[in-house]
């Protein structure tokens, strides 16, 4: 199959059967329904018929648009990681001090993960396919490059500053705060039914959240001057 992306094009409306056919309004639906489909049962156990249903289109249409089941598959992968980085660059981390700026990171992605379930569903299943889909992709590696680009920019300006140590690795710290958000959501039916816990108690929720705030800053916090004796 070759390497494709999603049509970048931005069809025009018009009328059809008379009344006004929106192609990005119909295309925007498909893939948000297409969201929800993957997430809960992967690239193969999706339906494109169940899809069609669902936002009031055919089969056909969808396919006109995306190609095949596996182009919309990517679409919305591509669209879910859009997303989530245009959030990210909402945060105006640049406008805050270091480690404020790194506390709103770590907060926003610990949210973000914990009310985005179908995304989390959708990297796990990306994973079991050992990441050959996004592969494909002729953007995504220019949407992730703006979010090492900033955890490196926000990483710099405190180490020259003395807020943080030296030494460490932008891609190392954004992975670090990818796993402290993602583990709470991709591991949380087995994890609840193990230990017998329910992580969506808002007390337990709070909790998790600001530890993962505080264990990142820690990790990270310059350490102070020692006092001479």
């Amino acid at each position: 199959m070759s390497k494709t992306s999603p049509p970048t094009a931005r069809p025009t409306a018009e009328r059809r059967g008379g009344r006004l056919h929106d192609p990005q309004r119909t295309m925007a639906n498909i893939l948000e329904v297409a969201t929800r489909e993957f997430g809960e049962k992967g690239l193969a156990g999706a339906r494109i018929d169940a899809i069609a249903d669902a936002t009031h289109t055919s089969k056909r249409m969808i396919y006109y648009y995306f190609g095949s089941k596996e182009g919309l598959y990517l679409a919305v992968l591509e669209e879910a990681y859009r997303r989530m980085r245009a959030n990210e660059a909402s945060l105006h981390l640049d406008d805050l001090p270091p480690e404020e700026a790194l506390r709103r990171l770590v907060a926003y992605t610990f949210d973000h993960h914990r009310l985005n379930e179908p995304y989390i569903r959708l990297v796990m299943s990306e994973n079991i396919h050992r990441g050959e889909y996004l592969a494909r992709s002729r953007v995504i590696q220019d949407l992730n490059v703006p979010a090492i680009t900033a955890v490196r920019a926000l990483y710099e300006r405190g180490v020259a500053q003395g807020v943080f140590r030296p030494g460490l690795d932008p891609l190392d710290l954004h992975a670090a705060i990818s796993a402290l958000a993602f583990f709470n959501v991709s591991n949380r039916h087995t994890f609840d039914l193990i230990f017998k816990c329910d992580s969506t108690m808002p007390d337990v929720v709070q909790r998790r959240r600001a530890n993962a705030v505080e264990m990142i800053v820690r990790f990270v916090r310059a350490d102070p001057p020692r006092s001479s004796a």
